[in-house]
């Protein structure tokens, strides 16, 4: 549609032209507001889902497709101190605090924008005020130019919805309410995940530390030997260089070790609403349990089942409402207003039975010529609305993809960790026969305390692999769209009230 009025033809019946068009063009004045079809993959992933993952330290976790999410996730790890610092956050965090009140607030000018265009506007006006006029006389005036006027009246005004514009509007502004209920929801689980995922980190960095401080302890006895051996002429200053030097990079990767740990644990207190100076002890590694049965959502109810989801489907019918918003703008609006009341030059006047006042009209309103904004206002709704469903898509897309590199990771999580351990328990299996030479004589301490470091350095990446295991299963059941407790309704009931 032009812009642009042909100066020969009035602007007035290119108005008319535009509406009588969009009406005719289509039986509604905007999109229905319903999400595209999306493809319903038979699995996530470029390979089908396998049924479990291996066996690694002594678990295989299941998967099992269509089953019932849990609400409250993390309590599966078995930690009553994981499930306490999950609770503190959800019922402490500042920031999910502020979102409740956000969203109380769109509830409340949601509620004000119904009501005030389902019924009447009232007002009552008071007015007093003291004038000059031109000489020419005003009957029930004083013979002067100079004269008061008095005037109470209430007014009442009201609109009517004839092209849906104002319906539209409610409806818009009701999924806009929807989009922020659901964001508020999925910074809940996100919350919940990073509670955990930070917990999982904190106590898994203490485990590093811990084995990384008994291979430096090992290499410090192991670089005295070297100088003992050194002095004795049996071994070079090279290799007296090279045992420090072990020592120094041992100490380095300890001393980053903590430094995450130190911004972990600071991160894990403002999660929970506290300050970083009182940031929670990290439990023990061994304490968190793997969750062994994996519930996982048919990629069909996935779209009902994530917030980001559900929240890119109410803007893209907020954006459809605001096409009709924009097309009802083409047509006429009519309102009426009547006001009643009591005026007067003066107290006296204003209040007796003679200055009773009243009016009633009524107006009716036709857009002739606006230089073509109302139209590129359509046209930008319409743009609008297009994006929305592009962003519907991704969402949708990025979902899948979200899962799908979930399951994969988990896969191949205890795959690696099952290689890990087994090297672990072959380490310990030779340090173990060590120790024993060692202590009959047979073998000397050296020998011995190389085999205690591999084994050191086997169980060092076997705590790193726990570690993504557990974080990669919390990640899991993010993805999946689990609600976390204190939720008993849903967003979209909430955003209704």
């Amino acid at each position: 549609m032009d812009t642009d009025c042909n100066p020969v033809v009035p602007c007035w019946r290119a108005a008319f032209g535009a509406a009588a068009a969009i009406t005719l063009g289509a039986c509604t004045f905007g999109p229905s507001g319903e999400p595209p079809a999306m493809p319903a993959p038979a699995h996530y992933g470029v390979e089908p889902q396998p049924t479990q993952t291996v066996t690694a330290l002594g678990v295989a976790q299941r998967f099992t497709t269509g089953a019932q999410p849990a609400p409250e996730w993390w309590r599966l790890f078995g930690s009553t101190a994981l499930d306490a610092l999950v609770d503190e956050g959800l019922r402490n965090s500042p920031t999910l605090a502020a979102a409740d009140k956000r969203l109380a607030a769109a509830h409340e000018q949601l509620r004000g924008q119904i009501h005030s265009s389902l019924l009447p506007s009232v007002d009552l006006v008071g007015q007093a005020s003291r004038g000059r006029d031109l000489g020419i006389p005003v009957p029930g005036a004083p013979n002067t130019l100079l004269y008061s006027e008095f005037v109470g009246v209430v007014q009442a005004q009201y609109a009517f919805d004839l092209f849906g514009a104002v319906r539209q509007t409610n409806a818009a502004r009701s999924a806009r309410v929807d989009v922020e209920a659901y964001q508020r929801e999925a910074a809940r689980r996100a919350l919940a995940t990073n509670i955990v995922t930070a917990t999982i980190e904190a106590a898994m960095l203490r485990a590093e530390i811990e084995a990384t401080e008994r291979l430096i302890a090992l290499a410090g006895e192991q670089a005295h030997d070297t100088e003992r051996h050194y002095e004795l002429g049996s071994l070079t200053h090279g290799d007296v260089l090279a045992a420090r030097q072990s020592i120094a990079t041992l100490s380095v990767n300890v001393a980053e070790l903590r430094q995450r740990l130190v911004v972990t644990r600071h991160a894990l207190a403002v999660l929970l609403g506290r300050t970083p100076d009182a940031a929670p002890p990290e439990p023990d590694l061994a304490s968190l349990h793997l969750p062994e049965d994996l519930p996982v959502v048919l990629p069909s109810d996935l779209l009902r089942a994530r917030p980001d989801i559900e929240a890119a489907e109410a803007a893209l019918k907020a954006a459809a409402a605001e096409v009709g918003v924009a097309t009802a703008q083409l047509f006429p609006s009519l309102s009426l207003t009547a006001s009643m009341g009591q005026g007067g030059f003066s107290w006296p006047l204003a209040l007796s039975g003679a200055g009773a006042i009243w009016g009633i009209g009524a107006t009716i309103s036709q857009a002739l010529f606006h230089g073509g904004a109302l139209v590129a206002q359509r046209r930008a709704a319409i743009d609008a609305y297009e994006a929305a469903v592009s962003d519907y898509k991704q969402t949708v897309l990025a979902s899948f993809e979200n899962v799908a590199d979930t399951l994969a990771s988990l896969e191949h999580d205890a795959q690696a960790l099952e290689a890990a351990s087994g090297a672990t328990r072959e380490a310990r299996e030779a340090f173990d026969e060590a120790a024993s030479r060692h202590r009959l004589g047979a073998l000397p301490a050296a020998a011995a305390r190389g085999n205690e470091q591999q084994y050191e350095a086997a169980k060092l990446e076997e705590i790193r692999l726990v570690g993504r295991r557990l974080t990669d299963t919390a990640t899991l059941f993010q993805a999946m769209g689990q609600l976390p407790a204190g939720s008993n309704e849903t967003p979209d009931q909430l955003a209704r009230k």
